[in-house]
């Protein structure tokens, strides 16, 4: 078993590097775990989308 992370700063840019990572058909996707965080940085509010992927390599 391996596990994939990403981490994207828009909730699109994570679902874009997710799928390019599962239209390889060389993996048995197990599970997928996803979440979002949030901070602030002075005014600025900061987002951070991710997700973690636990496949097996076919």
């Amino acid at each position: 078993m391996k596990v994939k992370i990403f981490d994207e700063e828009s909730e699109k840019d994570l679902e874009f590097s997710i799928n390019e990572f599962l239209n390889n058909d060389n993996y048995d996707i197990i599970d997928i775990k996803y979440c979002v965080s949030s901070s602030m940085f002075g005014e600025d509010q900061i987002y951070c989308f991710s997700a973690m992927v636990w496949y097996n390599e076919k």
